[in-house]
């Protein structure tokens, strides 16, 4: 399970002040996904152990440069460990090595058809989210898309944590009920 965007996003802060414990914390929970990126381009244990080490190496003395109104905490991460490793790759043959797993890897996105199905489902839930009232959709968008907290939600919105769960809760009974007529 990914962490909250928030969480990463507190922990590279108060990396860049060159706090050791969020550190550990973030390497702790992000490790296994940067681990598999790099696992995934170099096709090799021990190199790709390497390379997640180079990797948060990168991370500890260029955490000031994420930028969050680009990417995602995660995304940036996950962008450094697909660059560091690309890199690897290139370096280990003259010639730039079999770069051809590291272009598959740059999209994987979905198919033509995928995108079609997506994009009628997001039509789909878009009409049933603009059946709630303006700021149940509003909080339902930030809590499930963009990764914001119950206690963010409630202090947003300024009502008790119970009720945001209940805001919550019921809307995605809506929702459900809407999708599925």
């Amino acid at each position: 399970m990914t962490p909250p965007h928030a969480e990463l996003k507190d922990l590279l802060g108060r990396v860049v002040l060159r706090d050791r414990a969020a550190f550990a914390e973030l390497y702790r929970l992000t490790a296994p996904k940067l681990f598999a990126i790099c696992l995934r381009i170099l096709k090799n244990r021990e190199e790709a152990e390497d390379a997640l080490q180079d990797v948060f190496v990168k991370i500890w003395h260029s955490a000031d440069r994420y930028q969050p109104q680009i990417a995602s905490p995660q995304a940036w991460m996950n962008t450094v460990a697909r660059n560091h490793a690309i890199d690897k790759l290139r370096a280990r043959k003259p010639g730039g090595g079999d770069l051809d797993v590291a272009e598959t890897l740059a999209d994987e996105g979905p198919t033509p058809e995928q995108s079609a199905e997506i994009r009628s489902e997001g039509r789909r839930i878009e009409a049933c989210l603009a059946k709630l009232e303006p700021d149940r959709a509003d909080a339902v968008r930030r809590a499930y898309i963009e990764g914001e907290s119950y206690i963010e939600l409630a202090e947003r919105y300024d009502v008790p944590l119970n009720t945001m769960r209940s805001w919550l809760r019921r809307s995605l009974i809506k929702l459900r009920e809407c999708l599925t007529k």
